[in-house]
């Protein structure tokens, strides 16, 4: 292809006025396959982010978190605060997820499945039922005030505000029981924390969904920032082949684009409406690209009527467009992927693994040991359990290999469901066994539960 009908890819900066107020976008209706796919994944995220809170189990909401108990019920489990390590793993999992789809597939989290693009598309959907489509909107909005006019932007503004409302009564509703929070709400009871949490995750919504949208995408999403960095020329983007659609130009339909030295782009400009972002895809990969596939959808239609063959505008790769192979499996992408199933596997482990019971020894600070008035040597332990079972349980205390060891205190104690207790227990050496300063020491804490093993903690017993 010419130099001179190459798209503007310059490597010359591009001098941008970030104190300028950035045009409107408006965005403009269209169908396709990916469109389809992204209101089948939008459903199922709303089915089961509004759903989830709903359901009951075993006598209680299923998914909730307990702050003031300390208590994240989730279905049949019940995690405490020394659980906090799962909610690590479980993060970093995220963390390499994300990378490993970033490294093969780009920013198809942001199209798909971000919270910011699935209610910027609904509230996109809110605008079209009350003022219309694209052209009608921009004629709107240009024309004279009236009652119309009023009565659509409040009808718009009233479905973003229930949307709003509804996303933040289902997040608070998470954190408590959103049975009672509703009927509470209702009656005007709902306490000052949740009032505050209510309005704040409210005036989020709304604002970062229905005003801020693509500048959320553009100039606050940390994940914008580092994308580039991790993708390659093997990365799977959405892409216009420039080699196939320049040089641009409008034409009849069925007049061959080469007789006229045309390529297959008719320059309509389709693509650049219905992004959500504002920006125009055959300038190549840009940052405010967020791999929605609108672009996609929009031009495949226009190639159809246009018949012409569809893909001006697809997933693809740089080595693609430049004719290279591309490399699916590369070495960046296999350790994102081992380093996540790792992790994955980690996190299992840690899960299965998990006990009932916590237990810490704690030996007397101010004291090192103690001897008492028949001449043995005494030490001081707190034993910090918690109990992570739903049961109270009976505990009994036992010292491995006590030898001429002695306990002073109660070995036996109780510990309700939930509770982080403490237990003092003091032990006695006769001065006449003491053979040398210190001795390793281990504690067994069993239970009257059969299904929950024993758990130890080492100390040490120290001794002049």
């Amino acid at each position: 292809m010419p130099e001179s009908d190459q798209p503007n890819y310059s490597n010359e900066p591009e001098l941008i006025d970030l104190y300028q107020k950035p045009d409107k976008i408006y965005t403009r209706s269209f169908k396709g396959y990916f469109r389809n796919l992204r209101l089948a994944g939008g459903a199922f995220l709303f089915l089961l982010y509004f759903g989830t809170a709903w359901l009951n189990w075993g006598g209680r909401q299923a998914v909730l978190f307990d702050l003031p108990e300390r208590k994240f019920h989730i279905f049949s489990a019940t995690f405490w605060p020394q659980d906090f390590i799962l909610l690590s793993w479980l993060l970093i999992i995220c963390a390499f997820g994300l990378f490993a789809i970033t490294v093969f597939a780009g920013r198809i989290w942001c199209g798909y499945t971000c919270p910011q693009s699935v209610f910027t598309w609904v509230f996109m959907w809110a605008e079209k039922i009350t003022e219309g489509d694209r052209n009608q909107r921009m004629r709107r909005d240009k024309g004279p005030i009236s009652v119309g006019k009023i009565l659509r932007k409040l009808a718009k503004h009233g479905i973003w505000l229930g949307v709003s409302v509804a996303t933040a009564i289902t997040f608070v509703g998470y954190f408590t029981p959103i049975r009672d929070l509703v009927p509470d709400m209702l009656s005007w009871q709902v306490n000052a924390s949740a009032l505050f949490w209510l309005g704040f995750f409210t005036v989020a919504t709304y604002a970062n969904a229905g005003w801020l949208r693509e500048m959320v995408c553009l100039h606050m999403c940390p994940y914008a920032r580092f994308q580039s960095v991790m993708f390659d020329r093997d990365t799977l983007v959405v892409a216009y082949d420039y080699n196939r659609g320049e040089s641009r130009g409008s034409r009849k339909r069925g007049v061959d684009p080469k007789s006229q030295g045309l390529g297959d782009c008719i320059d309509c400009s389709v693509c650049v409406q219905v992004c959500p972002t504002g920006i125009d895809i055959r300038n190549g990969l840009q940052i405010g690209c967020i791999g929605c596939a609108a672009c996609i959808d929009a031009c495949d239609d226009i190639m159809d009527k246009m018949n012409y063959e569809k893909g001006l505008i697809r997933y693809t790769t740089d080595s693609e467009l430049s004719g290279k192979k591309t490399h699916f499996l590369r070495p960046q992408l296999l350790i994102y992927t081992g380093l996540l199933v790792a992790m994955i596997g980690l996190f299992i482990w840690s899960l299965s693994s998990r006990s009932a019971l916590e237990l810490d020894v704690l030996r007397d600070r101010n004291q090192l040991y103690r001897t008492s008035s028949d001449g043995s040597i005494e030490n001081t332990y707190t034993l910090k359990l918690a109990n992570k079972d739903q049961r109270p349980l009976s505990m009994t205390v036992k010292v491995k290999d006590m030898g001429s060891l002695s306990s002073r205190s109660d070995m036996h104690f109780t510990v309700n469901a939930g509770e982080v207790a403490q237990h003092v227990v003091r032990l006695a050496l006769p001065a006449e066994s003491l053979d040398s300063g210190s001795r390793d020491i281990e504690f067994i804490i069993s239970t009257d539960q059969p299904d929950i093993p024993p758990v130890t903690a080492e100390s040490r017993f120290i001794a002049p």
